[in-house]
């Protein structure tokens, strides 16, 4: 069995709660077979990604963070910033 660091079982396990938060969310959408209620449990999960993105990207970075310049850095957040805003 593959020997995962703590910082890499945190971003998997993130990921993983993420997607059965969707696939929750997808059967609550399924159960109660109504537009407005699919909308209130959409509008949760427009919170819940960005949410899940930027503790990903960190624990990712605080990992890496002595192999990464500050110009990659910058960059990096730049771009998890114009991804938040593009999603609102």
């Amino acid at each position: 069995m593959f020997k995962l660091q703590n910082i890499l079982l945190a971003m998997v396990f993130m990921r993983i709660l993420s997607g059965l938060i969707e696939l929750s969310s997808a059967l609550l959408m399924y159960h109660y077979n109504d537009v407005r209620i699919a909308i209130r449990i959409n509008a949760i999960l427009g919170l819940v990604g960005p949410i899940i993105l930027i503790i990903v990207t960190t624990l990712g970075l605080i990992e890496i963070r002595e192999q990464i310049n500050y110009s990659n850095l910058l960059l990096i957040f730049i771009g998890v910033f114009l991804i938040l805003i593009a999603t609102t």
